[in-house]
């Protein structure tokens, strides 16, 4: 099994743990001693450096003097801010700080594969389906703390007398979310990394560039995308009528 280097330095430090925790939980380990895959060191990796630059962030922050760093997330905070502003209402506050801490770890996730010896986890599928069921049960349990129990009423439609029609439907629409948020993100990462890498194989200078650039405007719009749905999902489970 090819490993990254922090791929092996996880294995190396944690190995034993983590297959006496697997098999605790009955889960089959195929290498006891490297139970750690590329795609889950990767997801720490970024999460351990989005910790990192968040606490940078906290230590700098400054109302007379604003640094980069801080000018650049204050501008994700009010992109998001005002993308719920728009979509959701005036109740999009209390999830903003879920929205732009989902866009930044699947922005981070799909730019980290352009550094040597890293990989996108994104280009694995198990990280989106992640993010999906996520972001599947935080704008259903937000449904139900807005609305309560009238929160279901939706799934059986408008009219009351087709509610036998609309519930089936209903379900499978919801459930198919995960499946499309998935799939989007992981296609679009994974297919920009493979055309990326074949045309380093073939011209090492140059053209490749051309696709860097294009990979990295695909990570950006991706990332746009399924915060994007995210927020229309969420404008969907807690709207209520006036």
């Amino acid at each position: 099994m090819h490993q990254l280097p922090f791929t092996a330095l996880l294995n190396k430090l944690l190995a034993g743990p983590v297959t006496a925790m697997l098999t605790a939980l009955h889960v089959p380990v195929a290498h006891p001693d490297a139970p750690i895959a590329n795609y889950v060191a990767m997801q720490i990796f970024v999460f351990l450096f989005a910790v990192l630059l968040f606490i940078l962030l906290r230590l700098r922050l400054s109302v007379d003097n604003p640094g980069f760093v801080q000018h650049m997330f204050e501008g994700i905070h009010g992109f998001v801010g005002g993308q719920g502003r728009e979509i959701i209402g005036h109740h999009h506050t209390r999830f903003d700080s879920y929205l732009a801490a989902l866009g930044i770890f699947i922005l981070l996730s799909n730019l980290i594969g352009l550094v040597p010896t890293f990989e996108a986890p994104t280009s694995f599928p198990y990280v989106p389906f992640g993010c999906a069921v996520v972001t599947w049960f935080y704008y259903h349990y937000q449904g139900i703390r807005m609305n309560g129990a009238k929160y279901f009423l939706h799934f059986f439609g408008p009219v009351w007398w087709l509610g036998w029609l609309m519930l089936p439907i209903e379900i499978f629409s919801h459930l198919a979310r995960m499946m499309s948020l998935t799939i989007r993100l992981f296609a679009n990462i994974f297919a920009g990394d493979m055309v990326t890498m074949a045309f380093f194989s073939l011209v090492p200078i140059g053209i490749p560039l051309l696709f860097i650039g294009l990979h990295i405007g695909v990570s950006f719009i991706q990332t746009y995308i399924f915060v994007l749905l995210a927020t229309v999902y969420l404008a969907e489970a807690t709207a209520h009528e006036h």
